[in-house]
């Protein structure tokens, strides 16, 4: 299984916002994470699709876009014109589900579903052939920083095993993503659940090595991860 991090800038120094992402990609992240709340689906307010647009040019890795905002469809759409590759979207905030995904198809990226911790499963019935990205959230979403939630661990399991089966019966591949409270001591058993895609925010930007680029607490986590395949082998 390949794993993949993806660094968001939610804990980046907007100050200097260019410069944060070309060094984590530099560090070896896989995918750029940008985390959109628009302070009516969740308790915060954060960035727009110009963000998107002024870091495009400055990375080659895909850029990820959560959306934690109501309604969906016309910031899918500003987002994909800006340079995303990914949009994420949560299905209570969105009156069409299979609508909403076939948009950001049609746009040209790829389309996920995000699942808050109390939310089932079930939202993924009869639209896996939609999807190239589920989002599993382990922290309550509208802030970072948060403290992991541990019940979430059962939850990819289970994720994993409908993703697993839509392959076997000839679906394309999708991502199983984790975004909530990811740290260096729990990517391993994160990991083994299954889960082949991680967002963590403080946890890298807020890393001792941050002046020097991320390499460090980037080297952790891949060796973490190397760990967890080892054992899986």
């Amino acid at each position: 299984m390949t794993h993949r991090l993806a660094p968001s800038i939610l804990s980046a120094d907007f100050a200097r916002l260019g410069e944060e992402v070309a060094r984590v990609q530099d560090a070896g992240a896989d995918v750029i994470h940008l985390d959109v709340m628009d302070n009516h689906y969740v308790p915060n307010l954060t960035i727009g699709p110009m963000v998107c647009k002024a870091i495009r040019p400055l990375v080659r890795i895909p850029i990820d876009v959560h959306l934690m905002v109501r309604p969906v469809d016309a910031l899918a759409e500003m987002f994909a014109k800006a340079g995303a590759d990914i949009i994420s979207f949560h299905p209570e905030a969105s009156d069409h589900v299979d609508r909403t995904l076939s948009l950001i198809r049609d746009l040209g990226c790829r389309a996920g579903l995000v699942l808050n911790p109390a939310s089932p499963l079930d939202w993924l019935d009869h639209v896996m052939g939609r999807l190239d990205l589920i989002l599993l959230m382990s922290v309550n979403p509208g802030f970072g920083g948060q403290a992991f939630i541990p019940a979430v661990m059962d939850k990819a399991r289970l994720a994993r095993r409908r993703i697993d089966a839509h392959g076997a019966a000839g679906g394309q591949p999708i991502w199983l993503e984790i975004d909530g409270g990811v740290k260096v001591d729990n990517i391993a058993a994160i990991a083994e659940t299954g889960v082949d895609t991680f967002v963590a925010g403080s946890a890298i930007f807020g890393a001792p090595d941050a002046d020097g680029g991320y390499a460090t607490v980037m080297a952790a986590f891949r060796s973490e991860l190397a760990g967890a395949a080892a054992r899986a082998a």
